[in-house]
């Protein structure tokens, strides 16, 4: 199933100090939080598909092409 997003954001984590459930230079997407953005964290969706708050500090946004995208929006 392909999410139908528009202003999709996917950013590569880069730090995850005491966040056992982030991996380093695993690529996530990052779903639109204002309020998160504005206390400096970004809301992060997983492996599992939940989303979490994480510092922003962790991650760099990525660009990545539109197939790209779509590969990793597919579950299983």
């Amino acid at each position: 199933m392909i999410t139908e997003r528009k202003d999709r954001k996917f950013v590569v984590c880069i730090r995850n100090d005491d966040c056992e459930d982030l991996e380093l230079r695993k690529i996530y997407e990052a779903l639109p939080d204002k309020r998160a953005g504005r206390d400096g964290y970004l809301r992060i969706v997983d492996k599992s598909g939940e989303d979490y708050l994480y510092p922003e500090s962790y991650f760099t946004i990525v660009k990545l092409t539109r197939k790209a995208q779509d590969s990793l929006l597919v579950t299983d």
